[in-house]
């Protein structure tokens, strides 16, 4: 049957049978497809009949369907035309793993990062209405983007204005990691209470035996209404806002499901549906093991066994294993994370120290201001966050951290490129948005032997801010020092000398810097290479020693090109009088690099050992005359 569906016209011609049927071919072929691709499977698992109800019902794209996070997507695509391009997603070129504008008319909104979707969809309501369109706008955000600050605002928001919308919540109990806080417990307890809308009508039917005669049996009445609804109504929260509760109710009932979202198209002004969902529904390993089928490589089918490359130990459980280290020799120091446990390496800390553990849910913002309290009584607070979520704390970054100079730890994980990802997920801007701040320290190593020395740094520095950031992926195979070190703030490691050109590369573009050498000494062209290890400070005495000594410089980074490591490098000679000096930075340039490989990534943006060594050669001597 389902290849039958081009497009969400074909659903309406189906049967309540053929659409359970549908949905079991669906993640038939979801789990086949993505056991070669990789990619999102337990959330897409959840969200089958979720999907298959909402382009039954409604008429996309006329109808705007805004998916927050986006990673639960797929059967979406699938039923908007895109079956057949699956063998391609989160490729080089191919299917993105997010709602894309330009790949689909259906694809309305474009997110990867979480918590977005409720004030696009008020955004869309309020263009709706001042258009005099009649279309419906639904978001559909799960329980974990709940928690995020701006969902809340959202929601504080839609209540006020009272306009016409549907807000669908994904209730899995997950959004990486089990979900955490006060309002998880609170959708906890809706999940175990009877049904709303049966507490509901009882509770009307009693209110109407009371005659509301006068103003002071009106009163009363009133009182008493309010007093039965915090006794009855589950969704008593989301009404207290402004808006119809409605639920919970299975998220795998088909006919349930489009009953329901029927009464809340019919329903005026906002309305939640709490659906309740499993996440990895119908493959049995996902259902077992949710978090890592959240975001998944290549595994096999029948066990669910999730192929591992061999190789060194990961950037992240060698950042994970240093904090536990230390944490043994020093009660201070406090693990934070935003949802993020294992994603993040913080998994045996959270065993280790429960404690010092913090995990906030999905909430960046509190993160970050919270850390920077902690540190103003002494403490040693460490943020684990991936670069592109360290993104939403920027204000509390600029105004409670840095303003303040307190001794916050930011490890930084997926600082680069990210891969299959894509572009919502690159780390490739916090070098320019950390430097520009002022009382930040950036580091970033060159191998994991490094990285273990610079977390050693960063937890024995106690005048401000300090962060390390650190890549996706797995170490280059170096041999771990037995002994943490101290390296010394602002300095830089030559690792080879040589003559005329200085190839200055940051973290972990260090081996890209060293297979260009090689390619050149058969040329008899002999760069000298750097490991700056800190973009700030920089080891300016070494800069001003190139400078003098007639050096070219070339700056190699895997960041953004504007305001990145090479700016930094630029503005100090430029502030440092030397207005002759050849500088040629190596970045990312000015625009957003779509999914693929790290690989391909690197070759479409010319971060490659043999265009650095293209470059070299440019900027030689005796090339340079000939030229």
């Amino acid at each position: 049957m389902l290849s039958t569906i081009n497009s969400p016209e074909d659903l309406k011609k189906l049967n309540i049978a053929e659409l359970t049927e549908l949905a079991g071919e669906i993640r038939e072929f979801l789990v086949s497809n993505l056991s070669v691709t990789g990619g999102h499977l337990a959330p897409n698992l959840g969200v089958v009949e979720l999907t298959l109800a909402l382009h039954y019902l409604f008429n996309s794209p006329q109808d705007k369907f805004i998916w927050d996070v986006g990673h639960q997507a797929y059967v979406h695509k699938m039923l908007t035309g895109r079956m057949e391009q699956f063998d391609t997603l989160r490729q080089y070129k191919g299917l993105c793993g997010f709602p894309k504008r330009n790949e689909s008319e259906h694809d309305v909104w474009e997110t990867g990062h979480s918590s977005t979707s409720l004030s696009a969809a008020m955004g869309m309501a309020i263009a709706r209405d001042l258009k005099k369109e009649k279309h419906n706008v639904i978001a559909i955000i799960g329980d974990g983007a709940l928690t995020g600050g701006m969902a809340l605002e959202a929601i504080n928001h839609i209540g006020h204005e009272g306009k016409n919308l549907t807000i669908i919540l994904n209730d899995n109990e997950m959004s990486i990691a089990p979900n955490v806080g006060a309002l998880h417990n609170y959708l906890g307890k809706l999940r175990t209470n009877g049904s709303y809308k049966r507490a509901k009508e009882e509770a009307e039917y009693l209110l109407k035996k009371i005659p509301a005669v006068g103003n002071t049996v009106a009163k009363m009445a009133e009182r008493l209404k309010d007093g039965m609804k915090y006794l009855v109504v589950p969704g008593v929260w989301f009404e207290e806002l402004g808006f119809t509760y409605l639920g919970p109710i299975d998220g795998h009932d088909l006919p349930g499901l489009i009953e329901t979202l029927r009464q809340a198209e019919n329903t005026k002004g906002p309305v939640l549906v709490h659906v309740i969902t499993k996440k990895g529904k119908g493959y049995a390993p996902a259902e077992a093991a949710s978090d890592t089928f959240h975001g998944v490589g290549t595994y096999k089918i029948e066990s669910g066994e999730v192929y591992k490359a061999e190789g060194p130990p990961s950037y992240t459980s060698v950042f994970g294993k240093t904090i536990e280290k230390l944490a043994a020799d020093d009660p201070r120091i406090i693990a934070i994370t935003a949802a993020m446990p294992s994603g993040t390496g913080l998994t045996g800390f959270a065993k280790k120290f429960p404690e010092r553990f913090f995990d906030v849910g999905i909430a960046e913002q509190h993160a970050t201001t919270m850390a920077a309290s902690i540190a103003t009584q002494g403490l040693k607070p460490v943020f684990a966050v991936y670069s592109t979520f360290l993104q939403r704390g920027y204000d509390q970054l600029v105004h409670d951290v840095c303003r303040q100079n307190l001794n916050v730890t930011f490890a930084i994980d997926r600082a680069g490129f990210v891969g299959a990802d894509g572009e919502t997920h690159q780390g490739v801007y916090d070098i320019a948005y950390l430097r520009s701040i002022p009382n930040m320290t950036i580091m970033m190593p060159k191998d994991e032997n490094e990285l273990q020395h610079m977390v050693n740094t960063a937890l024995h520095y106690e005048e401000g801010p300090i962060a390390f950031r650190y890549p996706r992926g797995n170490g280059e195979g170096v041999k771990m020092d037995e002994e943490l070190k101290v390296l010394p703030i602002g300095k830089a490691e030559v690792l080879r000398e040589g003559a005329h050109v200085a190839i200055v590369a940051f973290g972990n573009m260090v081996p890209t810097a060293y297979k260009a050498a090689d390619l050149l000494k058969a040329e008899g062209i002999q760069p000298m290479l750097i490991n700056a290890r800190f973009a700030k400070p920089l080891d300016e005495q070494l800069l001003n020693a190139l400078a003098r000594d007639g050096y070219s410089v070339i700056t190699l980074e895997e960041g953004s090109l504007k305001g990145g490591f090479g700016s930094a490098v630029l503005e100090h000679y430029a502030g440092a009088g030397y207005h002759d000096m050849v500088v040629e930075p190596m970045a990312i340039p000015d625009y957003y690099v779509e999914h693929g490989s790290v690989g391909e990534q690197r070759a479409e943006t010319g971060l490659t050992p043999e265009n650095v060594a293209q470059k070299v050669r440019s900027l030689w001597p005796a090339r340079r005359q000939r030229a």
